[in-house]
């Protein structure tokens, strides 16, 4: 869990997330909101990313400025779970 949250929050491809599905949410302002465990457990989810999905939250009115942010300045909005988990790894990793 910790180091998918660091790869969907941390490891980045010119300053935007690596992970196209998670640049895609991002540019359209959405919140990093909760890594799920083993939410996909069919052959494909388990093959693609070990189960594990992202669910990315759309606050309405936060939207734009989301997006302005992430665009202009590469900053990701996320929720606690996911700094707290991203947060983990950066503790225990020896990257």
């Amino acid at each position: 869990m910790r180091l998918c949250a660091w790869y969907l929050y941390g490891e980045k491809h010119r300053g935007y997330a690596l992970n196209p599905v998670a640049n895609f949410h991002l540019q359209n302002g959405s919140v990093m909101w909760r890594i799920n465990w083993m939410a996909d457990t069919s052959p494909r989810g388990i093959a693609a990313s070990c189960g594990m999905m992202v669910n990315y939250r759309y606050f309405l009115e936060d939207t734009a400025s989301n997006s302005a942010a992430y665009l202009g300045n590469k900053q990701i909005k996320a929720s606690e779970q996911v700094l707290s988990l991203v947060s983990q790894f950066q503790q225990n990793s020896k990257l």
